[in-house]
């Protein structure tokens, strides 16, 4: 059973209306105004966005690509995290997930990069695995070791992050050494028993719209869209932490059976209780912050040897 500051967490979240926490929940439609769900997410990235003394930033743009370094300011350089965010295709930003990035950054001593992808429905698929393989690409570019290089992300960004997986080794690309995913959305279709669930953090109908934006005419089963569909043979080591009561807990589940048979070495870690992306509001209560410690474990592990 999750702990009473967990329970409280989660019942603030499911009632956050009675406390004036922020606007009535509602249903994601065809009819939502995608301009004010982004202005939403990134009013409250400014508010949690505080970032602790020992981490800089450095934001910089890649063409028409905004991107920004979280680094720790003792860093001595050499390993690095791209960090794909999340956002359902439609939302989100290196400025909305500043704050949360900076925890992985400051739990594992490995600096991140942010880049900020193309959004659906302006720009549907490829454009946002177009542009997390040229961030990639930069890195190597710049000198970047792969062999102490993870991929970090959540949400849709754990998705994306497991699509490009697939891309780089499709096209003979050097890989990462390992990847950590948090709540991976992993199959557009959405056809796991618990998308019939309730998240307090995933508004009702909202994946069936962002997956449409996203996949545009495509078929959602094509594996660069919904990594769950694809062939997960010679993937580097994974860890993806879902939660044991969120709407894409199946999508993990899912994927970590299918990558295992596929001789994938993965992890899979399942929060009893948890909802969506759980582990990035550590340390609101010890689920979280223990699951944030494992994440940075592994990215410290693989990323700095």
């Amino acid at each position: 059973m999750p702990s009473l500051k967990a329970r409280a967490v989660i019942f603030l979240l499911k009632h956050r209306h009675w406390f004036r926490l922020k606007a009535r929940r509602e249903s994601i439609t065809f009819d939502t105004s995608i301009p004010a769900l982004r202005a939403q997410v990134e009013k409250s990235g400014v508010i949690f966005g505080k970032l602790p003394p020992d981490i800089a930033v450095d934001s910089f743009n890649l063409g028409s690509m905004s991107l920004e370094w979280i680094r720790p300011r003792d860093d001595a350089g050499g390993s690095a995290m791209l960090y794909f965010h999340g956002g359902g295709y439609v939302m989100g930003s290196h400025r909305s997930h500043r704050a949360a990035v900076a925890k992985f950054v400051a739990g594992s001593g490995v600096p991140a990069l942010v880049f900020d992808y193309r959004l659906a429905p302006e720009h549907p698929f490829p454009a946002a695995l177009d542009d997390a393989l040229a961030a990639w690409e930069w890195l190597l570019a710049r000198g970047q070791d792969p062999a102490k290089a993870v991929f970090a992300g959540d949400s849709a960004g754990g998705g994306l992050l497991l699509a490009a997986l697939l891309a780089l080794r499709d096209k003979g690309r050097p890989l990462p050494a390992a990847a950590v995913a948090l709540s991976p959305w992993t199959d557009l279709t959405s056809s796991g028993p618990s998308y019939q669930e309730s998240d307090p953090l995933a508004p009702d109908g909202c994946w069936e719209v962002f997956s449409r934006y996203y996949a545009g005419e495509r078929d959602r089963r094509e594996p660069l869209i919904s990594p769950l569909f694809g062939d997960l043979q010679g993937l580097p080591p994974l860890l993806l932490h879902a939660g044991g009561a969120e709407i894409m807990r199946d999508d993990a589940i899912s994927f970590a059976a299918k990558a295992r048979a596929a001789g994938v070495e993965v992890r899979l870690e399942l929060g009893e209780g948890m909802f969506h992306c759980y582990p990035a509001v550590a340390p609101l209560f010890p689920e979280a912050t223990a699951a944030l410690a494992d994440c940075c474990a592994f990215i410290r592990q693989y990323a700095r040897g």
